[in-house]
């Protein structure tokens, strides 16, 4: 019996989860396995009404579950960066989820910004270092609200935190099993002392991997390739500030915020998932969001909690729907309303 967490959050977070449940029940019924959820209602209405952002005990209590299904997080009567700190940066934090797992995948009939690119073009992942550099909020202000002022922002990298995600990344880019290639993605000539822990690191580990082709990139050139030829790589490991950027351009590749989705991985603890593109106030209630991201947060549940046959069953689905059902991506251009979806899916997944 699996336990896990949901927390469907704020704008259009609750309508895209429950149409990520609703393909889980159907998965879960297929491939007879169990599960029970229980529901939290952190983010923004919770935090206008309470003036907490997450209650005492509220990570131990995450701490019981086997994983955590997040909607999004991010309401427009609150100050930008209160609840992003406060609920998501501080559970990734304290649950030590040291890696951010973006797979970057083209599904048939999805439209893509690059010409000429097609699915068998884009199909990489990005790892991600999930709890260092520069979003450890290590810094201060120096004569702050002065014309002398100084403001230093400090990146912190160690070697635990180093090692532990290059190593995730040639585990993970073996188990992949694809191009079995591993880029490293940094910027080596001018942060020298950064990506020399990185390089180091990254070739001390990758000689215990000799099946595993080891490649370098700098980030700038990693934007560039990613646009020109994303064929090129199979698997990308990066620091928190590189991942967070390039995994974005990643999303506008392989079809948009609708489509992207993302795990916050505790490989020996609890993990998080989560479609990528926010809280979409805008379109809130009306039934019109994209949902297929959500969606794939909940496959990528299931394959972390070792469930494999039911995520490939749960993606070939949402592949199902996504190439032979939808006429877009774009909220209140799919010809189907988000429920519509999440029943198409289920449908495809019982139907399988």
């Amino acid at each position: 019996m699996y336990k896990i967490a949901v927390i469907p959050g704020d704008g259009t977070g609750p309508e895209v989860v429950a149409e990520g449940l609703k393909c889980l029940g159907a998965v879960a019924e297929k491939f007879s396995f169990k599960y029970e959820t229980t529901t939290f209602d952190f983010g923004g209405e919770r935090y206008l009404r309470t003036g907490e952002t997450l209650p005492d005990g509220a990570l131990d209590e995450l701490r019981k579950f086997d994983a955590i299904y997040l909607g999004a997080i991010g309401h427009p009567d609150v100050k930008p960066g209160i609840l992003e700190k406060g609920i998501l940066l501080r559970t990734r934090f304290e649950l030590d989820q040291y890696i951010n797992l973006r797979p970057v995948k083209l599904y048939p009939n999805v439209d893509c910004p690059l010409k000429d690119k097609g699915p068998a073009d884009i199909d990489f992942v990005v790892i991600r270092e999930n709890t260092e550099g520069l979003y450890t909020g290590s810094g201060g202000f120096l004569k702050k609200g002065t014309p002398d002022e100084v403001a230093i922002q400090t990146s912190i990298n160690t070697r635990k935190g180093v090692e532990r995600c290059i190593r995730y990344a040639f585990e993970y880019t073996r188990r992949r099993n694809r191009r079995k290639t591993l880029t490293l993605c940094g910027k080596t000539n001018v942060l020298t002392f950064a990506f020399d822990l990185w390089e180091r690191t990254f070739h001390e580990v990758g000689a215990e991997y000799p099946d595993i082709k080891r490649d370098y990139a700098h980030v700038d050139a990693t934007t560039m390739w990613m646009v020109k030829n994303p064929e090129w790589f199979d698997v990308i490991v990066t620091d928190n500030m590189f991942g967070d950027i390039i995994t974005d351009l990643g999303a506008m590749i392989q079809g948009g915020m609708g489509v992207a989705a993302g795990g916050n991985i505790n490989p020996e603890g609890v993990s998080m998932f989560e479609p990528i593109g926010g809280s979409a106030p805008k379109y809130t209630g009306r039934g019109v969001i994209n949902p297929i991201a959500a969606i794939g947060a909940a496959q990528m549940l299931l394959d972390t909690l070792g469930e494999t046959k039911a995520a490939e069953c749960l993606e070939k689905a949402i592949i199902e729907v996504v190439g032979t059902k939808m006429k877009s991506m774009s909220a209140g251009k799919m010809g189907y309303s988000t429920s519509q979806v999440g029943d198409l899916v289920a449908e495809a997944v019982r139907n399988a």
